[in-house]
């Protein structure tokens, strides 16, 4: 089993920074690919970013690219979003994932571990 703790939410103006962390424990997530989701109001569960196991492969949504960075530190079994230039439209619950196998899926049903959420919230 693999627990993971998100942190680094909060409220933020428009166009500032946050930076997410995800902090596993339990298992290693060496291993794994780790997927950044968000769901707002009303919406359904959305990918947001993910990297495969060793960091060399990478998708962003398209709302997101340019504004948003993943990265993970296997060493410290820590996944992270750092994201700027915060738009309104992203105000979400933001969750990690992880899933049982190296590679990078788009679909949040191919993650079998998640966290509890953060919550984003970026004023206009």
């Amino acid at each position: 089993q693999v627990q993971l703790v998100e942190s680094g939410g909060g409220l933020v103006q428009a166009g500032g920074s946050l930076r997410l962390s995800c902090a596993a424990s339990g298992r290693t997530i060496s291993g794994k690919a780790m997927g950044w989701f968000r769901q707002a109001p009303g919406r359904e569960r959305e990918i947001v970013a993910a990297i495969s196991w060793s960091g060399d492969t990478i998708y962003y949504a398209d709302s997101v690219k340019g504004r948003f960075t993943i990265s993970r530190d296997n060493a410290k079994n820590t996944v992270f979003l750092q994201m700027n230039s915060l738009k309104p439209e992203d105000t979400a619950v933001y969750y990690c994932a992880a899933r049982e196998f190296r590679t990078v899926v788009t679909s949040n049903a191919q993650y079998r571990y998640w966290g509890q959420g953060t919550q984003v919230t970026v004023s206009s």
